[in-house]
């Protein structure tokens, strides 16, 4: 199955992502988010998942289409549905990468082959790896909160102090734990992980940075 280096897919998305803020064609938001549409289908990501993503956008991207009929000035029409199919081109080049790519896969990526920090990448993996037990224990201090009578909804500060008081104890824990392991910061480590980049995947980046531009800055489609 075809799919891209998790380094090369961040690499076009920021490269197509710069150029296409600036850019003011129609066309090519259409292409962009067909495309990353035809990605997340090729890497076989559930549809219920990419049809629940398009209808939670179209609120925002019908607001921000009727935001520039309403209140604009100019060809408020044509404008309107620039920023408009914009806001699905980003959505669908993100999604390419967000929903096709883990996130340890991504960071060890960009450590192999971006030279990302070793500090910074196993600090984020670290990070990561604690969310489903900061989801516990949430649920656990609103558990204990209430057998006192007392309810904590989402937006009561006082459940995310209690929350970060607890994540502070596991970050020594954590600290402890990857020096007594052996990591030191700075030096040299042994590296275990594998992550294949042929050198036609920046060539492919290469070609669809450079078409773009190309097309958004010469030939200028509508």
């Amino acid at each position: 199955m075809f799919k891209l280096n998790p380094t090369v897919l961040l690499v076009i998305l920021i490269g197509i992502g710069f150029q296409t803020a600036f850019s003011q064609s129609i066309t090519l938001n259409i292409i962009v988010a067909v495309v990353g549409l035809l990605y997340l289908l090729l890497q076989r990501v559930s549809g219920k998942v990419i049809v629940i993503m398009l209808l939670v956008a179209a609120p925002l991207a019908f607001g921000t289409w009727w935001s520039f009929i309403a209140f604009g000035t100019g060809d408020t029409h044509r404008i309107a549905l620039v920023y408009a199919s914009r806001l699905y081109a980003y959505l669908l080049l993100g999604a390419a990468l967000t929903l096709t790519t883990h996130v340890k896969d991504l960071l060890i990526s960009l450590h192999l082959h971006a030279k990302l920090s070793s500090t910074f990448t196993y600090g984020l993996l670290a990070a990561f790896n604690l969310l489903p037990r900061v989801r516990r224990q949430v649920q656990t201090i609103r558990y204990a909160t209430s057998l006192r009578g007392i309810t904590y909804h989402f937006w009561s500060p006082q459940l995310y102090f209690k929350a970060i008081v607890s994540a502070l104890h596991w970050s020594d824990d954590l600290a402890m734990a990857m020096t007594s392991h052996g990591f030191t910061e700075s030096f040299p480590r042994t590296q275990t992980a594998t992550d294949p980049l042929p050198i036609w995947h920046w060539a492919v980046a290469i070609i669809l940075i450079v078409g773009y531009a190309i097309v958004a800055w010469i030939i200028k489609p509508y």
